[in-house]
């Protein structure tokens, strides 16, 4: 297996999953890869293990460089288990390995997922461990977006294993953020954050602050390219997404069940361009959730279309109404709109999801019934042209 060396001593270990397609029910068009770090000195400590399917390739790797029995550390950053998953593996190897993860939620979990058996080391925000001529310093990251989370330093590399912060799910045989096409693994850095940590904004501004005192060289996520050249870039990204920095945006995100619906997400989307904001249009029929979520996470606006299905919004919107509730993004301006036939319920429960979530209503709901003329059409475009 290639082993690839992030500095002398340091090697990433971890596994690529090229053919996956969907992770945390999201898609996850370019793949995905497992993080995993050796650090070969007086003492071997391996940052992180791998989904517990790639455990064999972690080995094979490891193998590479030493023996995997000569591991005297495993630093569990985050119990979930594309992370922790291949404990057991390594253990069945390097029987005398500590695991050091944080206290005390960190232990708790691994116990429930692999038991009391191993030999476990709790640390603290501030905590270091000597591994000879360098040392790992451990800072608490709780709720970013597990409460056990933590992120180990490297103070004489100037090396930040980051855990999930800064990650992003791109497959590469490169793994530098300088030898792949950077736009590309941007864009998935904001599709990760927007559907695993969106709902941890105030976590991540904390981290943030963290992280900008320390010295840093590489960020090496657990997710994803390894950032030595682009650090600027990655941190602006992520101090815009945790203050909720939203672009002159438009989403008009819809479903439709004769096109009437649709119609007016036209007249909708005809509006916003005509006062000048870049807008997109997503049919929930035919747009992945996890892809919508990753363009509100910088759109200003969000115009939610549904007709009426017998009393109530349809199984399409009713999943992504559930999701935006789970991820709850913040600073949204919108409306609700839709066609009908009879009772025409939906558009005032889409308003009160908006409404529930935060969101600046700027429009009351638009309600057609049955097909919209061109003269309802045409006043749709002009009242969101007027906003």
């Amino acid at each position: 297996m290639n082993t690839t060396m992030l500095k002398p001593g340091i090697y990433f270990v971890g596994a690529v999953d090229w053919n996956a397609r969907t992770f945390h029910g999201y898609s996850v068009s370019r793949g995905v890869t497992y993080n995993a770090y050796l650090i070969v000195d007086e003492k071997i400590a391996l940052i992180d293990t791998v989904k517990k399917e790639f455990a064999g390739e972690l080995l094979d790797r490891i193998s590479e460089i030493v023996d995997p029995s000569k591991i005297d550390y495993i630093i569990s950053n985050h119990v979930e288990i594309d992370h922790s998953g291949s404990i057991p593996a390594v253990m069945e190897v390097a029987k005398d390995a500590i695991i050091v993860t944080s206290a005390p939620n960190g232990k708790k979990g691994l116990i429930a997922h692999y038991g009391a058996s191993y030999q476990y080391q709790e640390v603290r925000a501030g905590d270091s461990l000597s591994l000879g001529k360098r040392s790992l310093q451990f800072v608490g990251t709780p709720m970013l977006h597990w409460p056990d989370n933590m992120v180990t330093y490297c103070p004489e590399e100037k090396i930040l294993f980051s855990n999930d912060a800064f990650g992003q799910h791109y497959t590469s045989y490169h793994h530098f953020d300088d030898e792949v096409d950077l736009a590309g693994v941007l864009d998935e850095a904001r599709h990760y954050y927007a559907n695993i940590l969106m709902p941890y904004g105030s976590q991540a501004k904390k981290a943030l602050s963290v992280v900008e005192g320390l010295d840093i060289e590489m960020i090496a996520p657990s997710h994803g390219i390894i950032w030595r050249s682009h650090i600027k870039d990655i941190m602006e990204e992520y101090n815009k997404y945790a203050n909720n920095i939203t672009d002159d945006y438009a989403l008009v995100v819809y479903d439709t069940m004769w096109h009437s619906t649709e119609k007016m997400a036209h007249s909708v989307a005809e509006g916003f361009a005509k006062r000048g904001t870049r807008v997109k249009l997503l049919d929930l029929n035919v747009n992945e959730l996890s892809d919508i979520m990753k363009e509100l996470q910088i759109a200003k606006y969000l115009a939610v279309g549904c007709p009426t299905l017998d009393s109530y919004i349809t199984p399409n919107m009713g999943a992504f109404l559930t999701y935006m509730k789970c991820l709850a993004p913040k600073g949204k301006k919108g409306f609700a709109f839709g066609s009908y036939g009879w009772g025409g319920q939906s558009i005032g429960v889409v308003n009160q999801h908006l409404q529930d979530l935060g969101v600046e209503i700027i429009l009351d709901p638009i309600k057609i019934n049955y097909v919209p003329s061109k003269d309802q059409l045409l006043e749709i475009e002009n009242m969101v042209a007027s906003l």
